[in-house]
């Protein structure tokens, strides 16, 4: 970003960056320290790798102890401007809001909405705040901090379940993706269960890899057999635990179907299975597609018709 996103994204923490006119800014790196003279056309990383290149720069890594210094972004507020600069604010509930010196202030309450007092010589409003613009924006989702389950682990799972239904009438089953920190690899655990055709009772207490300075439990994964994959009401129930979730469906099908989601802080939120498992695309040669002519579709004239009405004897053309 450049320097005036900057100050517009930190605006809404330190009021004092409000009034960009009166905001400068400098870029320390070690001992160099340059000014920003156009902070709206300017990039913060242009900046750093400018420095970088300057022989000034090289001369003071080289004489230098620290190879590795930090580089700083300084604004500079010149004036300080009054009246309205710093006059809303946001906080952490009703008291702290009415408090506080601020004339606006946003604050949650526990209906899960967010209010906006203001303060006047006619007395305190309090009333819901239905836009928010005060932060960021933010999407519900799952970004892994591991790689992706290789999809020779979920074909040996998918196996499993499906000695289920070849062999005791569809029951489900369920299995646990743990990732070893040491080995650096997935691997499939089976707990002790009893399993029936739309249910199962797994015993958790005696698991090997309860471990966590070694072993991370990653994802649950259990199967609905011919049914549809879906989460059920005991699912909801049962997967109470911030975490990663996998269902498995239609295992009759060539393809099973396939359904994840997380739980955190006492919501389900779906999310794409390609978010965590490897796709089954894979490369392909490239001189495939010269043997493939794409060819748009010609569009069709309209066919005149003709309407007759058993009640006259003429025939109306539409």
């Amino acid at each position: 970003m450049t320097f005036e996103e900057l100050r517009i994204r930190k605006s809404e923490d330190f009021t004092d960056l409000e009034a960009g006119k009166y905001v400068t800014w400098s870029v320390e790196y070690g001992t160099i320290r340059k000014d920003v003279k156009d902070p709206e056309g300017t990039t913060i990383a242009s900046m750093k790798e400018s420095i970088e290149r300057s022989r000034e720069f090289l001369e003071m890594l080289r004489k230098s102890k620290d190879k590795n210094p930090d580089c700083l972004v300084k604004p500079r507020v010149t004036m300080k401007s009054k009246g309205m600069a710093a006059y809303k604010g946001v906080f952490g509930s009703a008291e702290e809001a009415r408090q506080s010196d601020k004339v606006i202030c946003l604050f949650p309450a526990n209906d899960g909405k967010f209010y906006e007092m203001r303060k006047t010589e006619q007395g305190e409003f309090i009333a819901p705040k239905n836009k928010v613009t005060e932060f960021q924006s933010a999407r519900a989702g799952f970004t892994p901090a591991l790689p992706l389950i290789p999809m020779s682990l979920i074909g040996q799972i998918i196996a499993f379940f499906r000695s289920f239904m070849r062999e005791h009438e569809e029951y489900e089953a369920l299995a646990l993706i743990y990732w070893d920190k040491l080995e650096q690899e997935y691997f499939a655990y089976v707990p002790k269960q009893t399993v029936q055709k739309s249910h199962l009772d797994a015993d958790l207490s005696d698991c090997p890899y309860d471990d966590e300075s070694r072993f991370i439990r990653y994802a649950d994964i259990h199967s609905h057999n011919s049914m549809e994959a879906f989460f059920s009401a005991e699912d909801d129930w049962d997967e109470s635990e911030t975490g990663l979730y996998l269902v498995l469906g239609e295992l009759d099908h060539f393809f099973p179907e396939i359904k994840a989601r997380i739980f955190c802080g006492g919501s389900f939120v779906p999310i794409d299975p390609a978010t965590v498992i490897e796709g089954l695309e894979r490369e392909y040669p490239k001189d495939w597609h010269e043997h493939v002519t794409c060819k748009k579709r010609e569009p069709r004239l309209p066919v005149r018709r003709k309407a007759v009405f058993e009640d006259l004897d003429d025939e109306i053309s539409y």
